[in-house]
């Protein structure tokens, strides 16, 4: 899969595709069935598919403090992309500068003139340009003014639920993995490499591996049952994810794991954490002995919850 950052470096063998839309946080069982859809018209047109994305993603940049949590970091959703077969994709810096386009400025800049598009696939809620004025309708006129064809995506329902990342937040809210597994077509996994941390861990008598978030708020908080894939091998653990109240903290989320019976060194990997269960909320303890005591319990809670039935 390609990867274009920013209009200035399309080329004109980049034009000529179909193409989507939008934020893909997640990339979950809704966006998939629009990605198979875009793949379908891209093979009978006999032209790549290519999905267009915004970084930072538009609420973040309208409100930083209050947008949702992110699913998915950029490198995340790149893989995920990739992985769905997409042949392209074109990230766009989302600045002042784009978020004052009107919808018409954005389909000629940004479809036509850019990207050259063919075909055009978007979902159910899809609003574009300055104050959102661009929708379905609009994007249907101006492809019949351009030369290119519009398809709505159907909602993907779950019994009755509407597949959502919103959907996804609030289950991971719940600590529901179940239903969010089922939204996202896979476990909830979040990655990142390790990185030296305050060695506390090894104090307390579970060292752990320190996985850099590079994200201030994450979709998790607490105490987790976990696993990690490494060298083909599962390894059951526990993950601590939060700011980590009991210890001097910077204000940023930090992703702990303790993988049982590990002794290697980890440093440097890129790893992803998948998580099965919530064992308890984050706390604030009132010393180091004590926050020993509560890290031991977790670990001989997630021990317990190993053998023979998969986290089930």
């Amino acid at each position: 899969m390609q990867l274009v950052r920013g209009l200035h470096n399309l080329r004109p063998h980049h034009r000529g595709c179909v193409a989507t839309i939008g934020n893909f946080d997640g990339v979950h069982r809704g966006h998939q069935a629009i990605l198979a859809r875009l793949r379908e018209r891209a093979a009978e047109l006999g032209v790549p598919s290519c999905v267009v994305i915004f970084e930072p993603q538009p609420r973040e940049f309208f409100a930083p403090d209050t947008a949702p949590v992110r699913l998915t970091r950029l490198r995340d959703k790149l893989e995920l992309l990739a992985a769905a077969g997409v042949d392209r994709v074109l990230c766009l810096a989302f600045n002042r500068r784009l978020r004052e386009l009107s919808a018409a400025e954005f389909v000629n800049t940004v479809l036509v003139n850019g990207l050259g598009v063919q075909h055009l696939e978007v979902g159910d809620d899809f609003r574009f340009g300055c104050d959102r004025a661009g929708d379905f309708g609009f994007l249907q006129q101006a492809g019949l003014a351009n030369g290119f064809t519009v398809e709505e995506a159907a909602t993907v329902q779950l019994d009755g639920l509407r597949v959502s990342s919103t959907g996804v937040r609030n289950a991971l809210g719940l600590a529901d993995f179940t239903l969010a597994e089922a939204l996202l077509g896979r476990p909830f996994q979040i990655a990142g490499r390790v990185l030296h941390g305050q060695k506390l861990g090894r104090q307390l008598g579970a060292p752990t591996a320190n996985i850099q978030l590079k994200r201030k708020r994450v979709p998790l908080t607490g105490v987790y049952l976990v696993s990690i894939e490494l060298d083909g091998q599962v390894w059951p653990g526990a993950a601590n994810i939060g700011v980590r109240p009991s210890v001097k903290s910077d204000g940023l989320a930090h992703l702990e794991v303790h993988l049982l019976d590990y002794a290697g060194d980890l440093y440097g990997r890129h790893l992803g954490v998948t998580f099965h269960r919530k064992l308890r909320d984050e706390q604030r303890f009132a010393s180091l002995d004590e926050l020993k005591a509560a890290i031991a319990a977790d670990i001989a809670a997630a021990r317990a919850s190993w053998p023979g039935n998969h986290f089930q």
